[in-house]
């Protein structure tokens, strides 16, 4: 068993980690692959006021945002269903499942934020495609344009020869964060605040995104706890697998080291609630 967990962990490796490689859109602006984003608003960030709705907006948008008073996220009996290798049709209505289920219980934590809500399109594709947030970099497996609010997610030949359902549905739960928040207003103010910060600055906001994205998604996976896809040994393997390795895909720090992708993926995992992943008025230390 731990041998066949190992060869999946290390085949579904380059979803876990390269699905979200540094590169630039096609008009030279940057972007990150996991939320590959379309350019930043002009502006500078502002301090936060409340926006017509509600909403919070500016630098509150991010460190108050409703949804993190909104208690556990919503389980919604979320089971896609086993995934067989060598099957592109399961493949394929696996994601859909998976997606559904990040619908369903994303639409309920916006209900209860009082937030309005929006499903992110899918696009499932098995080989390249060139998104309108820019061209698609090598050995990324999923990717979120906030552009056309699409999640684009490749089934490779290696993931169908040999999927892991765990780090699959972690993926797609990641990708989804980054669209949770951008409709929530928490990437306006990532945006603003970008385009005054200086390099160091950059890469402090990129993890800060890309912490809470992986919070967002253990978050998710904490609803399916102790299920035929959350199994324990599974679930440890992967936090230790991204602990070990979680940084060596990045020639430079914008996703956080392996320790501090662990903590926050273990942080949401035990906490099970969007207010756990504050990565916004988190220290420094916490974020880095």
């Amino acid at each position: 068993m731990a041998a066949v967990l190992m060869l999946a962990l290390a085949a579904a490796g380059l979803v876990l980690v390269l699905a979200d490689a540094a590169t630039t859109s096609a008009g030279g602006r940057p972007a990150n692959e996991a939320q590959q984003l379309a350019s930043p608003p002009g502006g500078k960030a502002s301090t936060g006021r409340v926006a017509q709705g509600g909403a919070l907006s500016g630098r509150a948008a991010a460190t108050r945002n409703p949804l993190y008073r909104t208690g556990a996220l919503t389980d919604v009996g979320c089971a896609p269903g086993d995934l067989p290798a060598g099957s592109v049709v399961a493949y394929r209505r696996f994601l859909t499942r998976v997606t559904a289920c990040l619908n369903r219980a994303w639409a309920a934590q916006f209900r209860k934020a009082g937030l309005s809500f929006s499903k992110p399109r899918l696009r499932i594709i098995t080989s390249k495609v060139k998104t309108p947030c820019g061209v698609w970099n090598t050995g990324a497996d999923g990717v979120y344009c906030s552009s056309d609010r699409t999640m684009y997610l490749m089934i490779s030949k290696e993931q169908i020869r040999n999927p892991f359902p765990l780090g699959i549905t972690r993926l797609v739960a990641h990708e989804y964060g980054h669209h949770v928040q951008q409709i929530s207003g928490i990437w306006q103010y990532y945006w603003a605040a970008r385009a005054t910060a200086g390099k160091a600055g950059r890469l402090q906001l990129a993890r800060k995104s890309e912490l809470q994205a992986e919070c967002f998604s253990a978050v998710f996976m904490s609803t399916m706890r102790d299920s035929p896809l959350v199994a324990p040994a599974d679930w440890d393997y992967t936090v230790d697998w991204f602990r070990r390795n979680g940084a060596k895909g990045w020639p430079q720090n914008d996703h956080g080291k392996g320790p501090t992708q662990a903590a926050w993926m273990t942080r949401g995992f035990t906490r099970a609630t969007p207010g756990a992943c504050n990565t916004w008025a988190a220290t420094a230390r916490n974020v880095s």
